[in-house]
């Protein structure tokens, strides 16, 4: 580099989905008001899409789901939030002045958009976006990705830009979560695993399958590059990893998917659920179960709320003894160093 020529520097955009400004009503409608009626969420016509939810669904959930965030927030506020901005400054720290980490949410607050124009204050010479969702899937990378798009195509300078669209098979990423779960093992014995993955409609992935490849079947029984973008096939991809890392063997683990809104949409979403996994454990002996949540790299709704505390209650009813959530990624020394090595590395 020339003597005198400006440093260099890199800008880091991490982004997680998003979170209410608070648990009150008011503010969770309007969460849910962003999330809901985006289309690459809920992938009907605007015109449909904006009455049903902003005029129907919204309006009944919101009330419901406020007095969920109520439980699951701290003195710190909403975790998604605060565990996302302690990553920051530890990522920040850890690569050093050469760049300038930044840290938004998809939907409410910080925006993308605010997060942005603090790198474009910085005058970084390019920008790594990192959605922090491990598994591909539009209604969340997909989702990111767009907004970004949408709105750097307003700047008149617009800088080298880069994603990193998927981690689920990263070597960090999976030691984390092995990591973390032979802390709980260590604890007591198990005598089976769930993973428990954020559902999707099936029809989500069907429309990305590459050239008809997807069956929601077999075809995720491998991981390769016919569907190296298909959600359901990384999330048993995840699992294959972090199973091998424990020592696990195939009738040792369950794949699973939560969080669905059949009931609303009528509409299949991806299979089997949860919920309906860990009803007859008990009466096959397995009374102890270990729960992992990979989709998520941090404590949210979904988490400590559903898999946490909802799905418990389920076992238990159901004759289970002890249902244990493994903790999410958070700012494990080993997280905080596979996210700075995949922003290196790109």
């Amino acid at each position: 580099m020339p003597e005198n020529a400006p440093q260099r520097r890199i800008g880091v955009l991490l982004v997680n989905l998003g979170t209410p400004d608070s648990p009150q009503t008011s503010d969770v409608r309007r969460y849910l008001n962003e999330f809901l009626t985006d289309g690459r969420v809920v992938d009907m016509p605007a015109a449909v899409r904006y009455p049903l939810f902003q005029g129907l669904v919204v309006p009944l959930r919101a009330p419901k789901s406020a007095k969920i965030y109520q439980q699951l927030w701290t003195e710190r506020g909403s975790p998604l939030l605060f565990h996302g901005l302690d990553l920051q400054k530890l990522v920040q720290e850890r690569l050093g002045s050469h760049y300038v980490v930044a840290f938004g949410m998809r939907y409410q607050n910080p925006s993308i958009e605010k997060a942005l124009e603090e790198l474009r204050e910085a005058a970084v010479d390019r920008i790594i976006v990192l959605p922090l969702f491990p598994q591909y899937a539009s209604a969340s990378t997909g989702s990111v990705q767009q907004k970004v798009m949408d709105i750097v195509r307003k700047w008149w300078v617009v800088p080298s830009i880069s994603f990193i669209s998927s981690f689920a098979d990263n070597p960090g990423f999976i030691d984390t979560i092995v990591a973390l779960g032979k802390e709980e093992m260590a604890k007591r014995d198990y005598d089976h695993i769930v993973f428990s993955y954020h559902g999707i409609p099936e029809r989500h992935v069907l429309k990305g399958s590459f050239k008809g490849y997807c069956q929601l079947g077999k075809c995720c029984n491998t991981y390769n590059k016919n569907n190296r973008y298909c959600y359901r096939a990384q999330c048993f991809a995840t699992s294959r990893l972090v199973a091998a890392g424990l020592g696990l063997s195939p009738d040792q683990y369950t794949v699973s998917f939560q969080s669905r809104l059949q009931s609303r949409l009528r509409d299949p979403w991806l299979q089997p659920y949860t919920d309906e996994v860990l009803k007859p454990l008990p009466a096959k002996g397995i009374k102890n179960v270990l729960a992992f949540s990979p989709a998520f790299v941090a404590d949210c709704l979904e988490t400590t709320i559903e898999v946490g505390e909802e799905f418990k209650e389920l076992f238990e009813e159901a004759g289970g003894e002890h249902w244990q959530l493994v903790p999410s990624l958070n700012t494990h020394p080993l997280w905080v160093e596979a996210v700075t090595d995949m922003i290196r590395q790109n």
